[in-house]
């Protein structure tokens, strides 16, 4: 029996000031230990089936752009499952994003499940705000695995400090993207940030910072639940692109 809103979800996770201060010098964070191993075992097993129920991308990888073979994508989970939405709604998530923002709360903007097929391919050094159409930069994505992520899994790695780095912001997903930020980041000298992730450990950072992730090269599929957070009085701006618009339509359909 699923064992229903364990109380290290609603608890708070201490941060010191100096991981909040690295934080906002690079970006982003990879915190150890913010959810236990069984907690993130049962959520797994019900995210899954909900990854496999809703996913609509069923081509093989030799057959999909760069785009595709980097993830198998669900968004918005917590609408379809009562189970899953105990974990987007964490007050303790929740609670290290408004300390690491320094905002005065944050709200839920959508989730959205990563999973990486075995052999998927790299996911594009990208930016995520590129797709939200949001007047100010605070933003923060917490990337949550969903199983021990070596690297040979394709964890999430970081460009440090490029959240202050303003060129290439109009950039999808996309080998362009993978290409051109590849060598801004060379150039510029950003450091190249990329370790695993024991069961437990979760990373946050800016809409604004650029991050990509090696292949899988493994057997196993490399899930992920992300959960996307914005400062409780951010204001929406006109989509500057297809894809924002896209975006906006489905986080904000029925605003929690």
């Amino acid at each position: 029996m699923f064992a229903m809103h364990a109380p290290e979800l609603s608890e708070a996770y201490p941060l010191r000031q100096d991981t909040i201060d690295q934080f906002r010098r690079d970006g982003f964070i990879h915190l150890r230990g913010v959810l236990t191993p069984e907690v993130l075992g049962r959520y797994e097993v019900e995210i899954t089936d909900k990854v496999v129920e809703l996913n609509t991308m069923h081509l093989p990888l030799s057959e999909r752009s760069t785009y595709h073979k980097a993830f198998l994508q669900v968004a918005n989970i917590w609408r379809k499952s009562a189970i899953a939405k105990e974990l987007v709604f964490s007050r303790r998530l929740a609670r290290i994003a408004t300390e690491l923002l320094g905002t005065k709360g944050v709200r839920l903007y959508h989730d959205q499940a990563l999973y990486k097929e075995p052999g998927g391919g790299i996911t594009p050094w990208h930016a995520d705000q590129y797709y939200w159409p949001f007047e100010s930069p605070a933003t923060v994505t917490a990337w949550i695995p969903l199983q021990d992520t070596p690297v040979e899994m394709g964890p999430l790695s970081f460009a440090s400090g490029t959240h202050r780095f303003p060129s290439f912001r109009n950039l999808s997903i996309s080998d362009d993207s993978e290409r051109l930020i590849q060598e801004a980041m060379d150039e510029e000298q950003f450091p190249y940030v990329e370790r695993p992730f024991a069961l437990g450990d979760v990373s946050f950072h800016y809409g604004l910072t650029f991050h990509r992730a090696p292949p899988n090269e493994s057997k196993q599929p490399r899930k992920v639940m992300t959960i996307i957070y914005m400062d409780r009085d951010i204001t929406v701006s006109e989509p500057a692109n297809a894809r924002g618009t896209r975006w906006a339509a489905r986080a904000f359909r029925d605003d929690p």
